[in-house]
């Protein structure tokens, strides 16, 4: 009797595992990467309810993407130029400067990082027309720049979408 449950939660794992492979390979499957030959770094886009907004330009080379509605999630790349030497902590203390001038400012934590490239996220909230928004900065690294990805949306939404930002983020890599 104690062999056959062994043998069934053995199978009922073996299932399990084989269901989150199969999820996974279906997931990845649907990412399409974002790439132009007007910037120097490229990102999977998971999700097809991403649209870009912003095309790069060689005059303006920041792009937009929004996650169905702009509130819902935007997403803006920007790079920054730095010496080697700057910190990446001493980075995100200028860009939270200008944020703490947002109504209802409140900041959260900051995380480290590690993807293609490694550096750290800043967390915030606000107000937007009495709604509760959401921030969510990734500041990465690679030489002397430093992009930053930066996610906001209202706080519920930015939230349930959290692992698509990451994927995001994960997957930004700049090409030599």
């Amino acid at each position: 009797m104690f062999i056959k449950m062994l043998k069934k939660i053995g199978l009922a794992a073996s299932a399990a595992m084989f269901l989150v492979a199969f999820a996974s390979a279906v997931s990845a499957q649907n990412n399409t990467v974002f790439s132009d030959p007007n910037v120097e770094y490229s990102f999977d886009v998971p999700d097809a309810r991403w649209k870009m907004t912003v095309k790069p330009t060689v005059t303006n080379p920041n792009v937009e993407f929004v996650f169905v509605d702009r509130l819902d999630g935007h997403l803006e790349v920007r790079k920054l130029s730095v010496a080697q030497n700057v910190l990446i902590s001493d980075v995100i203390k200028e860009e939270e400067q200008k944020l703490q001038f947002l109504p209802g400012y409140v900041a959260g934590r900051e995380e480290n990082f590690g993807g293609k490239l490694n550096g750290a996220i800043l967390n915030y909230e606000y107000v937007r027309a009495g709604r509760p928004m959401a921030g969510r900065f990734y500041f990465l690294r690679s030489g002397s720049s430093v992009y930053v990805l930066r996610f906001t949306g209202f706080r519920d939404k930015l939230r349930s979408i959290r692992t698509q930002t990451d994927i995001i983020a994960r997957t930004f890599g700049v090409s030599s």
